[in-house]
């Protein structure tokens, strides 16, 4: 059987820039996309914008500029740069004001009215200029359909319809032999409710005089395309202008947001079955990205994301692992900077890019910079690393996109901790053990390998980049699930940069005592009570990493074990202490320091150490090995 993947994003509406509903749905997209091409899916994913309809007239008359030019800079300037920018890996970038889109919806209009579906009548009800269509009094909310910000108006006017109540009843019955159609399934309930009433017919057309901005009813040039009608074939018209009709509709998924339902569960499936079509595969419907505070975004409101400024911020790799591992796919889902600044510094600094630093590290001293020979197979962390693959194509395939990753980021979690315990700057000490140091350091590359495969979907250009600091090229799904597909004896690059730098976080200021109020009172005689001294936190803290700072010639860099997690610290024993010296030594850190940022880099708490009667700074140890983390009193 062949794999095959078709995939839509929701065209966009030409008539604002992009804000970051867009990128947010583009991007779960753009994941799915990358996700099956991995899998060894012939893969398809169209995108592009709906170019015309009333909102764009005004939009432009209120530009000053012509429908036309006013749709090619929204399109050429503003949405086709953003995506470039966020590397959707889109195959088509359908415009609905191009000439091969105007010719298929001619083509299907006249097929539609042919079959006797389209007939001429007047019509006077509410009608919403912001969704374009005539709504029920049951639609609106305070009297506005949510999404809107003005009332509907009372319009009457004669169009075209279409027989859209002629197919309610066969809609009822696919949804209900269909149960997977429309996903989530609260959204098909959604649907099925709706569908309990006539639905009426559809208004197909607008008098040219009133709206001259659409394509042409080819029997009627006084009449222009609705909308709706002219979008939603913009998913078929793709691939029908390019050949690829018969060979990938039939497997077609949309992605859409929930405020666009009603057009693609009900208009869209009654308009494909009309027009003698196959209905498509599956409907994906996602929810909102809101503000922290979980109210709705907007300009007005002043909570709006400028996409752009994210990118800058952040990188193009962190953005797409944020928005997809802190959103569930069906729900509205709080979203904002902290979000990223979070993920980027735990998840990619601390798990995934620590992790890479230290194992370069380590086959560079202890391997001669070579990967060496293939461990077992037969290991807990090699078994759990190839059945990974099989547990991510059930979590996507169910749409659970943020357990997906959670699954692959908690195996990194794992590799962290296998190396922890294996403790290869030990093993290298003992020339009889290399081979057990061998087998330490190649299960964490080819760890490394599996999970950077896994997580490329999410990670477009550090995964790769992950790969390429360890020599090693691109992979397939299928072959994350064989052990030991990293080459021995390949040689690793001398130099990488770090994979996610950390994100520098402002120093905390020194809050200024309030005017008037008592300073409080300073212990006597320096002394401190046994309550002040409880509230240090001084931990067991191991040396894995160690690197000179890269902008301050006493500031050494360290990472430390911490048993359960990893932490940076800056010190300023460089003169004291070479950065291999301190590398597997257990040293005293104040755990619950408040963190700084020194010379740029974040220090994460502070190691104790002393002046000797030569004036050598010296760093305090344990009299006996304690593990990692162990609490000091």
């Amino acid at each position: 059987m062949s794999k095959i993947f078709y995939e839509t994003a929701a065209i966009d509406y030409a008539n604002a820039a992009p804000h970051i509903g867009h990128v947010y749905e583009k991007i779960i997209c753009d994941f799915l996309a990358r996700f099956h091409r991995l899998d060894g899916y012939e893969t398809n994913f169209v995108t592009g914008t709906d170019e015309h309809g009333e909102k764009i007239a005004r939009a432009a008359k209120n530009a000053g500029q012509e429908p036309q030019a006013f749709v090619d800079y929204v399109s050429e300037q503003l949405f086709q740069p953003t995506y470039r920018r966020l590397l959707i890996s889109y195959d088509d970038y359908i415009r609905t004001t191009s000439e091969r889109h105007k010719r298929f919806v001619q083509e299907i209009l006249r097929k539609v009215y042919e079959a006797g579906d389209i007939y001429y009548a007047e019509y006077e009800g509410l009608y919403s200029v912001g969704s374009e269509r005539f709504v029920t009094e049951k639609e609106l909310v305070n009297g506005i359909l949510p999404g809107d910000s003005e009332p509907p108006i009372l319009r009457k006017e004669a169009n075209y319809f279409f027989r859209m109540e002629k197919y309610r009843p066969w809609l009822v019955e696919y949804l209900q032999a269909h149960p997977h159609l429309i996903q989530p399934q609260g959204y098909r309930n959604e649907v099925l409710e709706i569908l309990k009433e006539p639905i009426g017919d559809l208004s197909i057309s607008r008098p040219k005089d009133r709206v001259p901005w659409g394509i042409p009813i080819p029997w009627d040039e006084n009449h222009v395309t609705y909308v709706w009608f002219d979008a939603l074939l913009a998913y078929v018209s793709s691939l029908a202008s390019r050949g690829l009709f018969e060979k990938f509709w039939p497997h077609a998924w949309h992605i859409i947001g929930k405020d666009i339902l009603k057009p693609h569960a009900i208009f869209w499936p009654t308009m494909l079955k009309s027009a003698g079509m196959p209905i498509y595969k599956r409907l994906v419907v996602h929810g909102h990205i809101l503000a922290m505070d979980g109210r709705k975004m907007g300009k007005s409101l002043g909570n709006a994301i400028d996409p752009l400024a994210l990118l800058d911020k952040f990188g193009v790799d962190a953005v797409h692992y944020a928005l997809l591992r802190d959103t569930t796919l069906g729900s509205d889902s709080p979203f904002g900077e902290e979000v990223v600044h979070q993920r980027l510094n735990s998840d990619l600094a601390n798990d995934l890019g620590n992790l890479l630093s230290r194992v370069r590290t380590m086959l560079l001293r202890y391997c001669g910079g070579v990967i060496p020979a293939p461990s077992s197979a037969d290991s807990e962390i090699a078994k759990a690393g190839v059945a990974l693959a099989e547990k991510m194509r059930k979590e996507v395939d169910a749409l659970r996109i943020h357990l997906a990753l959670e699954e692959v980021l908690q195996y990194v979690r794992s590799l962290n901790k296998f190396v922890n315990d294996a403790k290869p700057w030990e093993l290298a000490r003992d020339p009889s053990r290399k081979k057990k140091l061998e087998d330490a350091l190649y299960t964490a590359v080819e760890g490394l390998r599996i999970a950077s495969v896994l997580l490329e979907p999410a990670l477009p250009t550090k995964a790769p980049e992950l790969r390429a600091a360890l020599g090693l090229g691109d992979y397939t799904l299928a072959q994350t699930e064989t052990w030991g597909l990293a080459p021995a004896g390949t040689p690793i690059p001398q130099e990488a940069p770090i994979l996610f730098p950390k994100l520098e976080v402002g120093e905390p200021k020194a809050e200024s005592p309030k005017p008037g109020a008592a300073a409080e009172p300073s212990a006597a005689n320096g002394l401190i009570g046994i309550d002040d001294f409880a509230k240090v936190d001084f931990r067991v803290a191991e040396v894995i990493k160690a690197e000179k700072h890269p902008k301050a010639d006493k500031l050494l860099v360290l990472t430390l074990n911490l048993g359960d997690h990893t932490r940076q610290v800056v010190s300023g024993i460089a003169q004291h202490y070479t950065p291999e010296s301190l590398v597997g030594k257990k040293l005293v850190l104040v755990a619950n320091l408040k963190p700084a940022v020194l010379r740029g880099v974040e220090s994460q708490g502070m190691i104790l150490a002393g002046e000797n009667a030569e004036g050598k700074i010296v760093v305090v140890t344990p009299e006996q090995d304690l593990p990692p983390g162990a609490k000091i009193r």
